[in-house]
């Protein structure tokens, strides 16, 4: 009996003391996001680091002080934030994305490349990926071939975010606004808080883009 209320009084102490460890890893996550969407870069990789200490190898933590690193210029611990996400997480779409975009910035664009097809070749039922590679083309600036990638995206997912911005992108760029703002408003649909998106599909309505007309 004696025993058993000491295991029952560990066992309390054990929760206690991980409510608090998840309570402290919630508010230095929260901080850093605050911080980070006022600009202040530098103190959103701490309070991220903090959180990252006390849940070692988290991708989302990883992803986002990758991005830290990333916005404050450091590209070479960037590279390394984001990498360690995707060891962790191969299909974190999000971060995928930003080491991909990063190194287009930094003049890497076969490097770029290759991220985007060892994704696509590992995962051919993924529209995250198909979205990515038609992204890339469109980096390229090969619209039908970018067209083609981001129109198999969506029939895998038809509300595969990333697609429907991209494909909007390349039907703005083919002269196709009325296209492009029919898709910005489905991503809107579903994510009202897509500030840019619907910048954008306003602007196209502002110009007077009605709705598609048939080809």
């Amino acid at each position: 009996m004696r025993r058993l209320r000491w295991l029952q009084a560990l066992a309390l102490c054990l929760v206690g003391c991980e409510s608090a460890s998840q309570e402290r890893l919630r508010d230095y996550n929260l901080d850093g996001v605050y911080l980070f969407q006022r600009g202040n870069y530098a103190a959103a990789r701490e309070s991220f680091q903090a959180a990252l200490a006390l849940k070692p190898d988290d991708p989302a933590l990883l992803y986002n002080i990758g991005e830290c690193y990333d916005r404050l210029g450091d590209t070479a611990k960037a590279e390394r934030y984001y990498s360690q996400c995707l060891l962790q997480s191969p299909n974190q779409a999000a971060c995928r994305h930003a080491l991909a975009t990063m190194l287009v910035r930094m003049g890497r664009k076969n490097d770029a490349g290759h991220l985007v097809e060892d994704w696509l070749a590992r995962e051919p039922r993924l529209a995250a990926a198909y979205a990515e590679d038609g992204w890339f083309w469109h980096q390229n600036g090969d619209l039908p071939r970018a067209q083609v990638r981001l129109q198999q995206a969506l029939e895998l997912d038809p509300h595969e975010p990333r697609a429907l911005i991209e494909l909007a992108l390349v039907y703005e760029a083919m002269q196709r606004p009325d296209r492009a703002a029919v898709l910005y408003e489905r991503v809107l649909e579903r994510d009202p808080g897509q500030a840019e998106v619907a910048k954008r599909v306003n602007q196209l309505r502002a110009q007077g883009t009605s709705q598609p007309q048939p080809d």
